[in-house]
């Protein structure tokens, strides 16, 4: 199989345990691999990747934008392809890029490509509700765009025309419901954050507005019940999850000292 000019740009934690099953949807058919490795990281990870062709680079931990820009600087061929640890390149997504790519007889008129992402969640592949088709910008020529967005909801600004691919990014993201339930005080943490930096004022009605919205987009007006229980449980973890990110400001703000217990004693 002929090689593509493209540079697969990953970062990467302590992820022994999947980092190979996703570069091996890539190795053989990309020009070159780039992952960016979290310095403390020994589980590993670093052995796999090289196994598979990657350069690895150790670096401190900058944030998702700051990691994925510093993968994307070191890239050296004229596309470039954005890849986690948790996904799977599938077979015809693979013969999709090939075709796009094929600029010798027919240059492409786009900037980047956006595909759609199907996860794989509680023994089903999810296919509705707030996590289909996912679209993602994963694939743009070297030069054309640079991760930004709000950490950890990284967002690859693109300058130039977007073209759509129709095979699907395969996500095996969340392997159990306790690794899904842990990341909420993740995500609520780095919301937090930003919040406290740009000077979020909170709102009762938003915090509630927002996490009903959610279920009823999910489940009902993008068809998560078709996905049964699993559908179900997503879009209710989801409202919940986003109760709990905008209710954190507010429990910024009410911090004090309680107050005491103990009754007062009579003179």
């Amino acid at each position: 199989m002929n090689k593509l000019p493209i540079s697969v740009c990953m970062i990467s934690g302590a992820e022994a345990a999947r980092i190979g099953r996703a570069l091996g949807s890539v190795s053989g058919w990309v020009s070159e691999i780039i992952v960016v490795l979290n310095e403390e990281v020994g589980d590993g990870t670093e052995q796999i990747a090289v196994s598979h062709g990657a350069r690895v680079f150790r670096e401190p931990w900058k944030g998702h934008v700051g990691q994925k820009n510093s993968a994307m600087a070191k890239a050296s061929q004229g596309w470039l392809l954005g890849l986690d640890a948790d996904e799977v390149v599938s077979a015809g997504l693979r013969e999709e890029i090939f075709r796009r790519l094929d600029e010798a007889s027919r240059p492409t008129p786009y900037a980047a490509f956006r595909c759609p992402r199907l996860t794989y969640f509680c023994g089903s592949w999810i296919r509705h509700g707030d996590w289909y088709p996912d679209y993602s910008v994963r694939l743009w020529r070297k030069g054309t765009a640079e991760w930004g967005g709000i950490n950890p909801h990284d967002k690859l600004a693109v300058r130039g025309k977007i073209g759509k691919l129709r095979a699907d990014l395969l996500h095996y993201s969340n392997p159990t419901i306790s690794d899904y339930v842990q990341k909420m005080n993740y995500f609520a943490d780095a919301y937090l954050q930003w919040q406290l930096k740009e000077g979020v004022r909170w709102s009762a009605a938003g915090a509630i507005f927002r996490s009903g919205w959610r279920f009823v987009r999910a489940y009902f007006l993008r068809a998560g019940f078709l996905d049964g229980y699993p559908g179900f449980f997503i879009a209710a973890s989801t409202a919940y999850s986003t109760l709990v990110r905008h209710s954190r400001l507010f429990e910024h703000l009410q911090a004090k000292e309680p107050p005491s217990c103990e009754r007062r004693k009579s003179r």
